[in-house]
């Protein structure tokens, strides 16, 4: 793309969008990208302009309105506006010419740049913000993991509030992360969007190509494929086990990692015959790490108690369970316990006996226990409702439907 010559302000609903002026030669040869409002210069003759007019049709929509001024130096240069398509029909135009076409930029183009542009204040040595100033591509790692896990508790949620603001944190590590990049001329984020937008469309041959792929599994053995030959790697039928296990350990969590592995070597054939033979494994593993507690080779107990992570891995599997959901509902429930011991007492846990803490640990269990087994209760029906309900179908709005009447209402679907 050819860099604007003037950039005076960054698009908003406030401000104007900049202007990028290019001669129509470098459109030719470079291109352009329309984020921007564009002026065309230095259309020299009807052939140029003919030449021009192929070219911008090839990337752009025909009906793009597109406004030709006539020669600039004359007492009073023709303009006409109209579209791509009609450009060759124009007769009469006065050369050398110029050509104005108006960027097309979304709400979320504007939105997107908005936040570049205050990641990038925020970076600046010139007032900026001293914290975001001496992270690095390094320290803000911590902090993809724990949005990310921010992320899937809002999405679990269902709450679209919620999943709104962590979705926006997320997006915010990578925006600051292509940040800091470019201020080492390293890579942007425009590459990073261009780079997995071309990904996508590499990748789904039977969307943007003549490839068929009528199954989920046809769709997977392609995109497997298609990123081994990205890789220089051999295809999904002649890849290594062992090499497509190693990117589950690079690119996943230490449990969610286990469970793939443990999947891909079943699929493979190494299985144990039944349950009981996996719990045989189990016990085995327990005595063994048991064992090297007695010993004070902490690598030794580290290795053991990795085999009894492993195995309590592969019974989840067999028993068609996610362990890390299972792990994360246990978290939840310590956290909930906890919550209603202190909101049962007067003084910090610390402070009390270990018999008083069972006591409230143990009232705690069976309230969360009782709260849980309580159904809960039958909504009931308002006037409007009861009426309704005597109606013929015809007059009744179809279920979860939102009223359109009240524009208080900003009840979202359920997703």
């Amino acid at each position: 793309m050819v860099s604007p010559h003037n950039c005076d302000a960054m698009p908003s609903s406030e401000s104007p969008a900049r202007l990028q002026i290019v001669t129509a030669a470098s459109v030719l040869t470079e291109g352009v990208q329309l984020h921007v409002p564009v002026l065309i210069t230095q259309i020299a003759s009807a052939s140029m302009m003919r030449t021009l007019h192929a070219a911008l049709q090839a990337a752009f929509s025909l009906d793009y309105p597109v406004s030709i001024v006539g020669e600039l130096a004359a007492d009073d240069p023709q303009l006409s506006q109209t579209t791509l398509e009609q450009i060759g029909d124009k007769k009469g135009i006065s050369y050398p010419a110029v050509i104005y076409l108006p960027a097309q930029v979304s709400a979320v183009t504007i939105a997107v740049q908005q936040l570049v542009e205050v990641v990038a204040k925020l970076r600046s040595p010139d007032g900026g913000c001293p914290w975001d100033l001496e992270q690095t591509p390094q320290s803000l790692t911590p902090y993809i993991i724990e949005e990310a896990y921010e992320t899937i508790d809002a999405i679990q949620s269902g709450r679209a509030e919620a999943m709104t603001e962590e979705l926006g944190d997320l997006l915010l590590q990578v925006v600051l992360q292509a940040q800091i990049a470019s201020e080492q001329d390293l890579f942007s984020l425009e590459e990073i969007a261009q780079g997995i937008t071309k990904k996508l469309i590499r990748r789904h041959p039977h969307v943007f190509a003549d490839v068929e792929a009528n199954s989920v599994e046809e769709v997977r053995a392609n995109w497997e494929d298609i990123k081994a030959a990205e890789k220089g790697e051999a295809t999904g039928k002649t890849q290594a086990l062992s090499a497509k296990m190693q990117r589950y350990t690079r690119s996943l969590p230490p449990l969610m990692a286990g469970l793939k592995l443990s999947e891909k070597a079943a699929a493979a054939g190494l299985e144990w015959q039944d349950l009981n033979d996996v719990w045989t494994k189990f016990y085995e593993e327990l005595a063994e790490f048991q064992e090297s507690l007695l010993q004070s080779d902490t690598e030794h107990q580290l290795s053991e108690l990795g085999d009894l992570f492993f195995t309590l891995v592969n019974v989840a599997r067999w028993c068609q369970l996610d362990p890390t959901a299972a792990l994360r509902s246990t978290n939840k429930k310590l956290i909930d316990r906890i919550s209603t011991i202190e909101a049962q007492t007067t003084k910090p846990l610390a402070e009390h006996t270990f018999e008083e803490l069972e006591a409230l640990w143990q009232a705690a269990k069976q309230q969360l226990e009782l709260e849980a087994a309580v159904p809960a209760p039958t909504p009931v029906k308002d006037e409007a409702e009861v009426l309704r309900e005597g109606l013929p179908t015809a007059f009744v709005a179809p279920e979860g439907r939102l009223s359109t009447s009240d524009p208080t209402n900003s009840e979202l679907p359920s997703p």
